[in-house]
């Protein structure tokens, strides 16, 4: 299964994403991400916290949802709402969710309110994939109404 995280620059939140899930996904999942208006950067304090994090950064870099290499199954928008932001809408047959995540990259402030941010998202993401992978994955994956339920709900429940 072909898992996308997208939002508009594909710098921050869809990267941890995308970085997150394959760290933790077992066999037969595989994520990626991209965005509607890609930055074409990763930002260095996403690739820096997912260091620390122990999860590999190789290969990770900013592109468009046009350039994906497989087509994706799920799609997964982490765009946040309190900055308004607008997500993109994937045009495909797939199952859609929405897991909003606020954008570290508009934070201002010290570097420890900045750092901050960036590992509010990192956590909020790192939570909803584990709670993902704790769901009976084998038996939902042949439920689509059903996976979308469960995956809304981790969007609504776990922060």
């Amino acid at each position: 299964m072909n898992v996308l995280f997208l939002c508009t620059g594909n710098s921050c939140r869809s990267i941890l994403g995308e970085a997150t899930f394959n760290h933790l996904a077992p066999k037969g999942w595989k994520a990626m991400s991209a965005g509607s208006k890609p930055t074409g950067y990763v930002h260095p304090r996403s690739i820096d916290l997912l260091a620390r994090e122990g999860i590999s950064t190789e290969g990770y870099h900013s592109k468009s949802w046009e350039n994906l290499p497989a087509t994706p199954d799920i799609v997964i928008t982490v765009c946040g709402s309190a900055a308004g932001e607008t997500c993109p809408a994937y045009l495909g047959p797939v199952l859609r969710t929405h897991w909003g995540v606020e954008d570290p990259a508009h934070v201002t402030g010290t570097d420890e309110e900045i750092d901050a941010a960036f590992r509010k998202a990192y956590r909020t993401l790192r939570y909803r994939i584990e709670a993902f992978f704790a769901l009976p994955l084998e038996k939902l994956q042949h439920d689509k109404a059903a996976l979308k339920a469960e995956m809304d709900k981790i969007a609504i429940n776990v922060i």
